[in-house]
């Protein structure tokens, strides 16, 4: 059965998944308070952190995303209703069963070279994912996702590439899953397996995704002018994009700003075509009311890791984990970092991700009782330091330096823990955003302060995260339980998205009663937007901002 064609997209068997997104919300401003108009060909953009890589299968970070997903393409990509549409596939097919995709090419592809993208780029992006040669904190997707033989690629069980469930015969790609999964299609959506030329990466080399000359293009734009450490790039048109001629912008200049305040002037001063207003409270409130104010959609939890190798002998005691989550006040630190928009989390899925059969939100369903108890979490407190034979201990609180409202919401936890649990002293250490990914990547931390942004709207995207071995689980904790109802949500219960649900619901509780992390707040705001600027598409999971049809 099609399952997708040019026109419309249905879908058969897997139950309905919705992709949250939204439209650019329109508002009419007065022209002193947005990007100049001058310039029709060109949007002036920019992100808060600079960009790290464009290697494709080793990418983590959202910013480095915009990059690649705008510059790269995929069998299939979002469209302005959050509803996936063709983009390198004319079609995807799926067996009733759920267990083959098959996606037919379109004619006459091209990489921005001009030499010819065929359904062997595909495949190759999926075999370079699960490499362990590539070493990809993103190949579990694969695995996760039941595509025959991942895991033990992966794993090295299995040493042969070509025995990964992805083929291509002629123009279509053929993928063959072990078990139905229910992020698959968004999958064929998602930057990390967009196209990849082989000859390319492998006359690379090393070097591959370093710089903007060391990466060739099969989306609607190229970068450019990234050398790898420069703190700006240009999205520049790709003439040789199988949909050019509908790509009105020929150049989107990105630069790195770090300070919101300094956005936001520079949009007011015509600089910018759309600045983050939610960056601090004072920035909120002072521009909330402002007429080009459109709301920036996200599905992204903020949540603290503990480290629970051993090497932290505190937070291997799980009453002490326990006393911290108790002595963290969720809705007073939501009041004194980020109350632009965000709100106190109740689970680690965050609202809006997804809906039951009901059109219930999944988070509330999971919610297993996150609260601010102090009395009670003194007395754990005063529980685990006797069993470590202690009368106090030092944590030490990790979180990016980059990002304003991590200061003022660790500055928070460290006033509010300190008070309710007598004998701890709490140290902050605020480094850049890449060294803390790098530091949370190989445990160099106490406890950290981090956040995570869905991949597609179901909700394995963020209980894949604590799964035993996964690249994400930062503190390295292991439970047999939660892997249980977690694989069975994504295996047996993947065509039920209510029993799926069920399953989350106890890795939630699993999560909770084990105090094994510390979800902080849902992540949401706005921002001040160029209202001359139509067709652009934000998602909450995925392709944060795309592009493609964006113009003014």
């Amino acid at each position: 059965m099609t399952l997708l064609t040019k026109q419309t997209w249905k879908r058969v068997g897997l139950g309905s998944v919705t992709l949250v997104s939204a439209a650019l919300l329109l508002a009419c401003g007065n022209k002193s308070n947005s990007a100049s108009s001058g310039d029709k060909d060109t949007i002036n953009w920019y992100t808060p952190t600079e960009i790290i890589t464009l290697d494709v299968s080793k990418n983590t970070d959202s910013y480095s995303s915009l990059a690649i997903g705008n510059s790269g393409s995929n069998l299939l990509r979002v469209n302005a209703k959050g509803k996936l549409k063709p983009d390198l596939a004319k079609k995807v097919d799926v067996s009733k069963d759920g267990l083959t995709y098959t996606a037919t090419m379109r004619d006459n592809l091209k990489w921005s070279d001009g030499s010819e993208l065929t359904a062997k780029d595909i495949v190759y992006s999926w075999k370079r994912m699960v490499d362990p040669k590539t070493a990809s904190e993103y190949a579990y997707l694969a695995s996760d996702a039941h595509l025959k033989n991942a895991e033990d690629i992966i794993s090295g069980k299995n040493t042969d590439l070509d025995s990964l469930g992805v083929k291509a015969e002629g123009n279509k790609v053929i993928f063959t899953l072990s078990e139905p999964s229910p992020q698959f299609e968004s999958l064929l959506s998602f930057s990390n397996f967009v196209a990849q030329k082989e000859s390319f990466v492998k006359e690379a080399g090393k070097d591959y995704g370093t710089s903007s000359d060391k990466q060739i293009y099969s989306g609607p734009y190229k970068v450019t002018e990234w050398n790898g450490t420069s703190g700006k790039f240009k999205l520049v048109k790709n003439n040789k994009y199988w949909d050019a001629k509908h790509v009105k912008t020929k150049t989107i200049n990105v630069q790195t700003i770090k300070k919101p305040d300094t956005a936001v002037q520079m949009y007011k001063q015509g600089k910018l075509d759309y600045a983050n207003i939610s960056g601090t409270s004072a920035i909120y409130n002072a521009n909330k009311s402002n007429k080009d104010v459109v709301t920036v959609p996200e599905a992204t939890t903020t949540y603290m890791v503990y480290n629970q190798t051993g090497s932290v002998e505190s937070l291997s005691n799980k009453k002490i984990r326990q006393a911290l989550n108790l002595a963290t006040d969720r809705k007073g630190i939501v009041s004194a970092a980020v109350d632009t928009g965000s709100k106190a989390a109740t689970a680690l899925a965050p609202t809006g991700l997804e809906k039951l059969e009901d059109g219930s939100d999944l988070t509330k369903y999971v919610a297993p009782g996150y609260s601010y108890k102090k009395s009670e979490a003194t007395k754990l407190f005063k529980e685990g330091l006797s069993e470590l034979g202690k009368s106090s201990l030092k944590i030490t609180v990790t979180a990016d330096a980059d990002a304003p409202a991590a200061k003022a919401a660790v500055d928070y936890i460290k006033e509010t823990w300190e008070s309710a649990l007598p004998g701890l002293t709490v140290e902050e250490k605020f480094v850049p955003f890449k060294q803390r990914l790098d530091d949370t990547k190989n445990q160099n931390f106490e406890a950290a302060v981090v956040l995570w942004g869905g991949d597609y709207p179901e909700g394995s995207t963020f209980y894949g995260m604590f799964t035993s071995g996964a690249a994400y689980n930062y503190g390295k904790f292991t439970s047999k339980e939660y892997d249980a109802a977690y694989n069975q949500a994504t295996s047996t219960h993947a065509l039920d998205k209510d029993a799926a649900a069920k399953d989350y619901k106890e890795a939630e509780k699993i999560l909770y009663d084990n105090a094994y992390y510390n979800p902080l707040y849902f992540r949401s705001g706005k921002g001040l937007q160029n209202p001359e600027i139509k067709g652009l598409i934000r998602n909450s999971t995925g392709l944060n901002v795309d592009f493609t049809y964006a113009h003014k």
